[in-house]
């Protein structure tokens, strides 16, 4: 479940109400962190006073035949895992984020993502847990799918506030929360480059590399040269970066890339793929020393071009940690999500996504790190450990604005409501307290529609470069 970057500030115990719709579409981005475009975004609410606690997020199935089993898969991961922390929930909020391709049809995107919208309804109903309220936000306008009273929810949808107008963004900014843009302007720093030229000129210098560098590296002779070759280099190019003064995010992006050249980068990538090295790589993690890392791992990433995008697991891996280890947990996300895409199998990033997610203490992997662990224990052993022994941050770890929605219903809806026999829940804390809002009207899900089993994500074909075996010290 994705919990958002938490404040430091001093707002806690402050309270505020959210009340109907436009306010909590406004919320969702500090909910989580940035603005999660092309997403489903489910949040549970736990309590009476509909406090919000684990939240998941999903980019939008893009063939319609995937979302009915879509629809339960996210329902049953949202609702135990949030009983794993925070105890069964007692409601849900559901919201679909996509603009339509012309800028202008945001209607229509409304109207193609209802069935999506039904089909988790009934996925949450069918387990117990009524949807409160899902809504649709497309092209600056949100829409209600549950909402039938036009006079409140119009057909043409309502436009969303004004960045920084609402209540919820004035304690957003009290309490240190920063919104980071869009979920594609994010992932748009970690991506491969799309240049041709660029791209031609780093797959060159990584096919040159491959053929000296992989047979080195499964040599157990050999594979503590090549980690040190890689470790000074990768020392020198974070260097480097560091005499450059960090800029706006596009532009310094642009001129870490102009101050690594194509044999250097492909040195450290193809280095990196060895566990170990990596390993060592990720003691770089705090302070000045851990943004100069940051900068070369997101640089690194972006160099892994064409058949060498699964190589983009181990520099992605190492942006998640250091972005987690310093606090920025929506770009840990990210970078983590991006690094299991190029690699489903890699355990690190596994480990590392499981623990962020489950708001675990990343205290414990930076001691680990320092040499402060357990003897010989690795990075990997250390967050699974650390989520065996459930290090989770609770109550007294969270910070920022407690939001609460008044919840007003008809009194028939009020009664049907009492006799479901809805669980009460415990709440541990340990996510931000924020709630979300239902209005009159609102409908409760019916029976789901069986599906046909878990969701199954796009196969890849594994690259015929690469190299190391599974369980070797290589490639996880």
């Amino acid at each position: 479940m994705n919990k958002h970057h938490e404040s430091t500030g001093p707002s806690d115990g402050q309270q505020i109400t959210l009340r109907g719709p436009a306010e909590l579409a406004d919320a969702l981005p500090y909910l989580m962190g940035f603005h999660p475009s092309d997403s489903v975004v489910m949040v549970a609410l736990h309590g009476g006073r509909g406090r919000f606690g684990g939240r998941l997020r999903l980019g939008i199935p893009r063939a319609p035949g995937e979302w009915g089993p879509v629809a339960e898969q996210l329902a049953e991961s949202l609702i135990s895992g949030s009983e794993r922390r925070d105890g069964r929930p007692d409601a849900i909020v559901i919201f679909l984020c996509q603009d339509s391709p012309d800028g202008e049809s945001g209607r229509l995107t409304m109207e193609r993502l209802r069935p999506f919208a039904q089909s988790l309804r009934t996925a949450c109903g069918a387990l117990d847990v009524p949807v409160l309220e899902a809504l649709c936000l497309s092209d600056g306008r949100y829409w209600s799918y549950c909402c039938p009273d036009g006079r409140c929810c119009p057909p043409q949808g309502k436009p969303l506030a004004m960045p920084g107008t609402t209540v919820m963004a004035a304690a957003a900014a009290y309490a240190g929360i920063r919104v980071r843009g869009t979920l594609r302007d994010m992932e748009a720093r970690l991506a491969p480059w799309q240049t041709p030229d660029e791209v031609s000129a780093q797959l060159r210098a990584l096919d040159r590399a491959a053929p000296s560098l992989a047979p080195r590296i499964l040599d157990e002779r050999a594979k503590a040269e090549v980690a040190k070759e890689t470790l000074t280099l990768a020392r020198t190019l974070m260097d480097r970066l560091g005499r450059t003064p960090p800029a706006p995010e596009a532009v310094s992006d642009l001129g870490d890339d102009q101050l690594i050249d194509e044999d250097e980068a492909a040195a450290v990538i193809l280095g990196l793929q060895d566990r170990e090295t990596r390993d060592k790589a990720a003691v770089w993690m705090e302070g000045p020393e851990g943004h100069r890392a940051l900068r070369l791992w997101r640089t690194l990433a972006r160099r892994c071009v064409g058949p060498y995008g699964e190589h983009a697991a181990a520099p992605l891996t190492l942006a998640g940690w250091v972005s987690w280890s310093t606090g920025d947990e929506p770009g840990a996300r990210v970078a983590l999500a991006m690094a299991l895409r190029a690699d489903p199998e890699y355990t690190f990033a596994q480990l590392l996504h499981r623990a962020c997610n489950e708001g675990l203490d990343p205290e414990t992997l930076r001691r680990c790190l320092r040499g402060d662990g357990a003897d010989g224990e690795g990075p990997e052993a250390a967050v699974a450990g650390a989520g065996d022994a459930g290090a989770v941050v609770g109550a007294g770890g969270t910070r920022g604005p407690a939001l609460h929605v008044r919840r007003v219903r008809p009194a028939a809806n009020r009664a049907r409501r009492r006799a479901s026999g809805r669980r009460a829940t415990t709440d541990t804390g340990a996510t931000p307290p924020v709630p979300a809002a239902t209005r009159p009207g609102a409908s409760r899900p019916g029976a789901a529609v069986p599906g046909p089993g878990p969701m199954v994500a796009g196969r890849r074909v594994r690259d015929v470069r690469r190299y190391g075996r599974r369980g070797a010290g290589t490639r996880r």
